[in-house]
């Protein structure tokens, strides 16, 4: 599994937002308009060449004004390659786990009809919903998360669904889920419950609903980036542990060590 998602999440990954460019050594995704953020999610790198290849990617990106996040899996190599990141000054953000779900061994308590109020979202207006729950949960902006999702729903619905879970008609949790166009392959982001209805079955409901959808739309696994407080209610579903992955964050305009 973790080679079948690195050769298609990874090495094949291509977003309407970004521009795919192969190197010699890497891929990376550039911003196609200003003030948008690149991104790097494969890289072959041994000792010899890890410091050089940094320091070029963050030339490249400093000349265009872009921050961007290098996704750092623990196989990568060289093995030191997080410690070199941080040396030229990345921020490493926490861990997470990288968690994969063969939809064929899904359990049947995520097989069933979802009975929570979860609603598919199918009009950009309802994408405040997304807002007030992550306002609600960490204040501050949040317009660049929506200006994507917006994007995603208007020029590109087949790749994106999104959802959110309604207790007397207010929005309390909220998740999307991604279809790249090609693979077997879908990935589950932005799940978030309000503090004061957790524990009710929302996101287990959530998490069914992008099953049943991923299973309709003949995806073979699934996919989570699960940080702490979720990759024990994933595994619990039967999602399985392939790797822990780091964000590294270059932010324009920061001193390179």
């Amino acid at each position: 599994m973790r080679a079948l998602y690195t050769s298609e999440e990874r090495i094949g990954a291509d977003y309407p937002d970004v521009r795919r460019e192969v190197l010699p050594h890497l891929i990376r995704q550039v911003p196609k308009e200003a003030g948008g953020e690149g991104f790097i999610a494969y890289t072959a790198l041994d000792a010899s060449n890890a410091d050089d290849v940094i320091r070029e990617q963050i030339a490249f990106f400093e000349q265009i004004g872009a921050d961007f996040e290098w996704k750092l899996y623990d196989y990568d190599t060289p093995p030191d390659l997080k410690a070199r990141l941080a040396a030229h000054g990345f921020e490493i953000g926490e861990p997470e786990s990288l968690m994969i779900l063969p939809l064929d061994a899904a359990p049947p308590a995520l097989l069933v009809p979802v009975t929570h109020d979860v609603r598919r979202l199918a009009d950009p207006a309802e994408l405040e919903y997304i807002r007030a729950i992550k306002d609600a949960m960490e204040p501050g902006a949040h317009e660049s998360l929506l200006s994507y999702l917006r994007l995603m729903m208007t020029q590109n619905p087949e790749r994106m669904s999104f959802y959110v879970a309604l207790v007397e008609e207010q929005p309390v949790s909220c998740a999307w889920i991604h279809f790249p166009p090609d693979g077997q392959f879908a990935s589950l982001w932005g799940g978030s419950t309000l503090p004061a209805f957790r524990g009710r079955g929302l996101y287990t409901a959530l998490l069914a609903a992008r099953v049943q959808e991923a299973i309709r739309r003949g995806r073979r696994y699934l996919t989570i980036d699960a940080g702490p407080m979720s990759r024990p209610i994933v595994e619990r579903f039967g999602f399985i542990y392939v790797a822990t992955t780091h964000p590294c964050i270059w932010t324009h305009g920061s001193a390179d060590s």
